[in-house]
This record gives C-alpha cells, structure tokens and sequence, in this order.
C-alpha cells in the first residue's frame, strides 16, 4: 500500500513499523527519494512535550555526559494464550518490532545518540495460540467454548531483553513485553548523566522526574512556559490540562503538513529513513538472540 502510494505520486504516513524486513524497508525509502515525496513513519512518540524537553535538556548539556539509559515497555494485551491480533503472525518479529522499536528510535532520539551494539534475548511464552474463529475485541474478557478456537503455531515472540552500546562509553538495558498484568501501555525511559538525572513514563506523559545526587530531586509537570524554548512548540495547551495520545498524533501531522505546504520548512519529524533504522535494529536483535552474540546494526 504504501509502494502504491508513492507510485501514485502521494506523500505517505506509514505506520510502524515500516515494513517486515529490512529489504521491504529499503524499496519503500528508495522509492520515495526517486519520487521526491515527503514521507513519515509515525513514531508519534517524539512528540509529547516533555519528550521533547528531554531532548533539549541532554543536547543542552544539562544532565552531563550520558552514562546510562534503561527502560522498559511492557503490555498485557497478550497476555493470555487466547489473545489473538494480526501482530502475531505478521513477520520474523512481534513485540520487539511493534513495541521496542518505539523505545529505541525514543531513546535515540532524546539522547541524540545511536544504539551501536546489540545482545538481545527473545522469548516466545505461547508456541501455540488459540485464535477465535469469530471476530472477538483483544482486550475482552472471553467466553467462548474450547470448540470456537483454532490452535495456530506461534513464532513470534512475547518478551525481549537487550543490553546495549551507545557509542565507546554509553551503556544501555531494555525489555519489552506484552505478557506484563496490569501494565497497558507503560514506555518508561530513565537517563543517568554525571551531572543529573530523567526519568519519563508514558502512562503519566505530563511528568518528568529530574533527579540529583547533592539536592532533593524534582516532579516537573508540563507547562509551556517552562519548558526549554524549543520544547514550548510542542504544547497547545496551558498547564494544568493534560496533552495525551491524540496530541502527538495532532503534532506529528501538523509538522509533516507544514512542509507540504512549505517546501523550506525543516523536516521534524521521523522519516521512512528513521523506520529502515528500526528495522536494521530489529535485524540486528533477531539475530543477536539466534546465535548469542553482539551484533552492530547496520548503517
């Protein structure tokens, strides 16, 4: 769909992630260059506001040198082996590629620093899954009799775990799960610099949590005019009134439409080019989990 779209000479939003394979990946940024059209893979996540202050923060040196980033996203959406989604026979990745991938291009993202290591850890709960036979809501409790499911093999996996390079000195750990009870949408990401400290959860998006070794630490809510300059652009609303999911989904479209408009507008958003680099970590992860071994994702 997304081919067919450029082919017709459109400017596309894909969702993450970009594509299957890495190779998928790389005939959709190709066409999109020799198209000339302006194209995003939403990972929307950037744009919450205090993301955005984060970002601004580590550029402006104020947590020190990054020495450590770890994190978690987890989920409970599959958490039972008659939980069914199109996610879980989609492609050699589920949870990492639908999940992970947002912590990563996140965590690149606000640290301005790229993950160049990898050793990951996958791991596949339910190797057979009962699908319903009728349509039936994911997240529903279920009442159907044994007789309404099909058993489907499963490879794709439930949970991942990655250590992690950034570089010769930065130093990483993630999950990702979506087996975790009680836990609906829970992306957390915590950076320990030589100066200061942050930490974000996107289930509380309106909080950043600063911390400090010699002075009490701090609960920061979002406000505009608190924010670092160029974070304020992100926040519509005054303080006190929360921005959520449907905010930064406003906000990464509001910047793609502006460069429709404007061709000399800058591009500040995540490109096709920023869902291949997903997808080459993906490639790397899997891998790593196969043999057992660091692998470098490819550039």
């Amino acid at each position: 769909m997304v081919q067919d779209s450029l082919k017709a000479g459109k400017h596309v939003v894909c969702e993450k992630p970009l594509a299957s394979t890495v190779e998928e990946a790389e005939k959709i940024v190709a066409l999109a260059k020799a198209q000339m059209l302006l194209n995003c893979t939403l990972y929307n996540v950037r744009s919450y506001p205090q993301v955005q202050n984060m970002r601004r923060m580590c550029a402006a040196g104020e947590f020190g040198e990054i020495l450590v980033v770890q994190a978690t996203y987890s989920q409970d959406w599959l958490m039972y082996d008659t939980d069914w989604n199109w996610r879980v026979d989609s492609g050699p990745s589920r949870t990492f590629a639908d999940i992970g991938t947002h912590w990563c291009d996140l965590v690149e993202h606000v640290t301005g620093r790229r993950i160049t290591a990898v050793f990951a850890d996958l791991q596949t709960f339910y190797k057979t899954r009962h699908k319903a036979r009728i349509s039936v809501e994911t997240f529903a409790g279920k009442s159907l009799r044994p007789s309404a499911y099909d058993d489907v093999p499963v490879q794709t996996e439930d949970f991942g775990a990655m250590i992690f390079r950034m570089g010769e000195k930065t130093r990483g750990c993630m999950t990702v799960s979506q087996v975790a009870a009680g836990r609906k949408n829970r992306l957390f990401l915590e950076i320990y610099g030589s100066e200061s400290s942050a930490a974000w959860n996107a289930e509380c998006p309106d909080e950043l949590w600063l911390g400090r070794r010699n002075s009490p630490n701090q609960m920061v809510l979002k406000n505009p005019s608190l924010l670092m300059s160029d974070a304020q652009k992100y926040a519509d609303l005054p303080g006190g009134h929360s921005e959520g999911y449907d905010d930064i989904v406003k906000q990464s479209f509001r910047r793609l439409y502006r460069s429709v408009a404007d061709s000399s507008a800058p591009v500040d958003y995540p490109t096709f080019e920023d869902g291949m680099r997903q997808m080459r970590i993906v490639e790397a992860v899997l891998e790593s989990s196969r043999r057992s071994v660091w692998v470098t994702p490819k550039n």
